[in-house]
């Protein structure tokens, strides 16, 4: 069966004055969405490409889905997949989701944050600014705590800090293949492979260690995340571990929390598993967004109408309403993106 969703795409000049791609998928017809959920995406990925399932999913089932590329990511400017300084991601993320809920369509609507790998951690840096802002969240493998298995010895992470000054830029860091390791279904890891759009290079050192350092901010602060969230992850996962979101869930202060471990399950289970996975997945996500948005259970405090953010709206092509079969979206890569690796 073929169903119908808005997806719109468009630009915005971010208050450092770099401009980022924006997407959104919105319920198809009149119907007013049953809430707003706001995608963080995983390194070196992108949201109109890479997260395009759970946009086009989640709008399906009645959300208004909203997402943004990182500076340096998909098709927002900047170096690619350089962070100079991870607050920036965070700070453009804050600024464009507030700027959503300023809408007049959405002032009145629950607002969820839905992050992935990385993206776990700009989710929960967001909550972290604004405790009581979002009301729940979704974190799919996220990147929260460094596995003792991975963390870097002392040494290393001192020499390569004495050289970030001089090389910041440059793509020594040593890493395994994430394609490889995060994508368990041989025909879409081949399609993603096959893209040479696919960022495949190694990390940038500036990158690295502010990813390093994020993940080491995040985990001392796992007691401090008290908003509601379910964490998903797969227990065959080897790039983020599976341990990093027990300790999430054992140490987070929130009174409503879920966790679903997935056997033999690898670490992209939006995008990298097989489509009977992939369903198990989804149907997990929504079932906990449509529990979290039942009418009643939310208390919106909106947005004053005069708010403002300091970004500047670019012009933006007009809005399309697509069909969409299964055959379509079983894997989000129909259209050539400027896909990078999954983490």
């Amino acid at each position: 069966m073929e169903m119908e969703f808005e997806y719109q795409e468009g630009y915005i000049r971010s208050s450092r004055g770099v401009q980022l791609f924006t997407c959104r998928w919105l319920p198809s017809g009149s119907s007013s969405p049953r809430a707003l959920v706001f995608l963080c995406h995983g390194y070196g990925m992108e949201c109109s490409g890479s997260m395009r399932e759970c946009g086009i999913r989640l709008a399906r089932a009645g959300y208004a889905v909203f997402g943004i590329d990182y500076e340096g990511h998909g098709r927002s400017a900047g170096s690619r997949c350089y962070i100079k300084k991870f607050e920036n991601i965070v700070n453009d993320c804050q600024d464009f989701f507030k700027s959503v809920c300023a809408e007049k369509d959405y002032r009145y609507k629950g607002r969820f944050l839905y992050g992935e790998s990385m993206g776990g951690a700009v989710a929960l840096l967001l909550h972290q600014k604004e405790p009581l802002f979002y009301h729940g969240a979704v974190l799919v493998a996220p990147m929260c705590k460094i596995s003792e298995k991975l963390k870097p010895h002392p040494v290393v992470v001192n020499i390569l800090t004495g050289l970030v000054d001089l090389i910041p830029k440059w793509k020594i860091v040593p890493t395994k293949d994430i394609i490889d390791s995060a994508f368990k279904d041989p025909l879409k890891r081949e399609e993603i492979r096959n893209n040479k759009l696919i960022y495949q290079d190694k990390p940038r050192l500036k990158t690295a260690l502010e990813m390093l350092r994020t993940s080491m901010r995040v985990e001392e602060s796992l007691k401090q995340v008290t908003l509601p969230f379910v964490v998903l992850h797969g227990d065959a996962d080897t790039v983020t571990d599976p341990e990093v979101s027990k300790a999430l869930y054992d140490r987070a202060s929130s009174e409503d929390k879920t966790m679903k471990m997935y056997p033999g399950m690898w670490h992209a289970l939006t995008v990298g598993e097989t489509d009977e996975n992939v369903g198990v997945v989804f149907a997990d996500i929504i079932a906990w967004l449509d529990e979290h948005t039942a009418e009643g259970t939310l208390l919106v405090e909106p947005l004053h109408e005069t708010f403002h953010v300091g970004i500047e709206k670019l012009p933006s092509p007009p809005p399309t309403t697509q069909k969409q079969s299964h055959r379509f979206y079983l894997c989000g890569f129909k259209e050539p993106r400027t896909l990078h690796s999954a983490m």
